[in-house]
């Protein structure tokens, strides 16, 4: 039997999805949710032992988390729920493709991006424009994997 918290959350990956199921119950006194896989039961489970054991987080952060989430909410569906490319890449940026012996030069801009003298509301318009078939823009454009290596900025 582990003796301290640590040594118990060390402990949880190595019990199949009944033991962990079990161990939710003996914790947290109540059936854990039937849908969640083992690789969820284990995070989550270790989780409420730590808030259990030194408290979870106070009443103002709770609060802060509220407010915050209702911003985004607010701010996404003013937004049109969409997080594209243009938010992450600054105005100014050329984007640069070559495809089928072509250069095709697209420029970032405040409110969309500009391609053969065109404005259009999304990379993945442009990249259809060019292939004939639908494309992530960014994939297309090569610029999904930097944004996140970068930290998505």
């Amino acid at each position: 039997m582990p003796d301290t918290l640590a040594e118990e959350i060390a402990e949880l990956p190595r019990l199949n999805r009944a033991q962990l199921r079990a161990k939710w119950r003996s914790v947290l006194k109540k059936e854990p949710p039937a849908h969640l896989r083992k690789q969820l039961l284990i995070p989550l489970l270790a989780y409420k032992m730590q808030e259990q054991a030194y408290g979870g987080l106070g009443p103002e952060i709770k609060r802060r988390l509220r407010e915050l989430a209702a911003s985004f909410e607010s701010a996404s569906s003013q937004a049109g729920a969409r997080h594209d490319s243009r938010r992450r890449i600054k105005p100014g940026t050329r984007l640069i493709r070559q495809w089928q012996d072509k250069t095709h030069h697209v420029t970032v801009g405040e409110d969309g991006f500009e391609y053969n003298g065109h404005k259009y509301s999304s990379l993945s318009k442009i990249a259809r424009l060019i292939t004939g078939t639908r494309w992530s823009g960014p994939l297309f454009f090569g610029i999904k994997r930097k944004l996140k290596k970068q930290g998505g900025q």
